[in-house]
């Protein structure tokens, strides 16, 4: 299989996968830089939705968005379930989670790292 190609930086599709998400009125919307702790990714995204369709509909519009730019996601956890989806996207990572699986994973508090970003 070959490497995806990618034509964003991760700075920019930090971005627009903060304002996708941002769009729909994600809540506690978290930008983590974890450069310096993982080679996995540059970025993680963390924000909580109202209900389990909220998390799903943010999700989905992060992939909407993306594709419009020209970046496939490499791939979607967790929509069936709806609690917490994951859309990764090589250099950057979002988890759209239901507040009681946020508070009970506390990705950032395990990741350690001060936010590079809140969005507001």
């Amino acid at each position: 299989m070959a490497a995806k190609m990618s034509f964003l930086s991760s700075e920019e599709i930090r971005d627009a996968a903060v304002e996708a998400i941002d769009s729909l009125k994600g809540k506690e919307v978290v930008v983590l830089d974890v450069r310096d702790r993982t080679g996995m990714t540059d970025y993680m995204i963390i924000a909580s939705g109202t209900s389990n369709r909220h998390v799903k509909s943010m999700a989905d519009n992060v992939v909407m968005e993306l594709k419009k730019r020209g970046e496939l996601p490499l791939g979607v956890e967790g929509e069936t379930a709806g609690d917490w989806i994951l859309v990764d996207l090589g250099g950057v990572i979002v988890h759209v989670q239901m507040p009681e699986t946020r508070a009970f994973y506390d990705l950032e508090k395990l990741w350690g790292s001060a936010p590079s970003g809140n969005a507001e």
